[in-house]
């Protein structure tokens, strides 16, 4: 009779933990120091804009925000005009652009032809690279011109008188520079990031549910609703931030186009100033008082676009927890 030999297999080797080298170590504290470079480095921009501003906030406590005086020759200061204006301008410019800039995206992922998509999606990224000087430029020479001409001038004449629309529409001085214009650039200069951050977060969600909705008799609006939309909701979301944030925070480009001018006015078509055109135009020449309440003005800045980056995470929590 013939023995079965069976033979057993070999005992792994037990796993040897590897001592933490040298590598290792440098590899985790140079992550480190990176990571604390990027809190020192807030620190300090928030620190040193504290101290530049402190004399115009001693100078004129909470006045300086509220006020809407501007006068350098006795040294009165007040940050409010353009405090509205560089809210104003950043409204108008997700008003504007979101809507396009969702439409752009969903048009490229769901309804564009294969050989439409590509060149879309190429201009628009050519647009995100463009500098801001340059819109700035295209606005003060070509599209202010054509604003003034073809929309202020014909608006005016229509609204003029209105109760309401015709003070918030109405133009004293048909120009074209002003805060929707100012909008309207900025438009166009957050369009291609949304666009850009939404399409691709768009392409990446797994094409199964969208068949799985098609397959159920769902049209395009409601798979886009009910399917892309909350998928992508909070990529969404940090787009738009983004988009917020470059635009509260332009300056050259909405200097050429805002109209620098130091007063309130209950027209969005009128000329009017932002805190960033403020800083602009006046900082090469600030001398004492002038350049902390230039400083402090960069401070508010600062705060806003903090408030703003609070509100985004509050929204991207509510977002997740759905």
């Amino acid at each position: 009779m013939t023995a079965v030999t069976q033979t057993m297999p070999a005992a792994a080797a037990p796993l040897r933990k590897t001592p933490k080298g040298t590598f290792d170590i440098v590899f985790r504290n140079a992550s480190f120091l990176a990571a604390l470079f990027v809190l020192v480095l807030l620190a300090g921009i928030m620190l040193s804009m504290v101290v530049g501003g402190w004399p115009a906030f001693r100078e004129f406590g909470f006045g300086f925000i509220t006020s809407s005086v501007w006068d350098t020759q006795n040294d009165q200061y007040g940050a409010w005009p353009a405090i509205v204006g560089t809210l104003s301008t950043a409204l108008i410019a997700l008003v504007i652009g979101v809507p396009l800039s969702l439409g752009i995206a969903v048009y490229l992922t769901q309804l564009a032809p294969p050989w439409f998509k590509q060149p879309v999606a190429t201009a628009i990224e050519l647009l995100a690279a463009v500098p801001s000087i340059i819109y700035g430029m295209w606005g003060l020479f070509v599209f202010v011109p054509l604003f003034a001409a073809y929309v202020q001038v014909p608006l005016s004449n229509i609204v003029e008188g209105l109760p309401l629309v015709g003070t918030v529409l109405y133009s004293r001085s048909p120009s074209g520079l002003g805060i929707f214009t100012a909008g309207i650039i900025l438009a166009f200069m957050i369009i291609p990031f949304i666009a850009s951050i939404t399409r691709d977060m768009l392409e990446q969600i797994p094409s199964v549910l969208r068949e799985s909705a098609y397959g159920i008799g769902a049209t395009t609006w409601e798979v886009v609703r009910h399917v892309l939309v909350p998928q992508a909701g909070v990529s969404i979301i940090g787009a738009v931030m983004l988009g917020l944030g470059r635009a509260l925070g332009e300056t050259m480009a909405v200097t050429f186009v805002v109209g620098n001018a130091n007063r309130l006015s209950a027209s969005i078509l009128d000329p009017g100033s932002t805190i960033a055109s403020r800083i602009a135009n006046e900082f090469n020449e600030a001398l004492g008082l002038q350049l902390n309440a230039l400083i402090a003005l960069g401070c508010i800045l600062f705060f806003v676009t903090f408030v703003v980056l609070v509100i985004a995470r509050i929204l991207v929590s509510r977002v997740k927890s759905y």
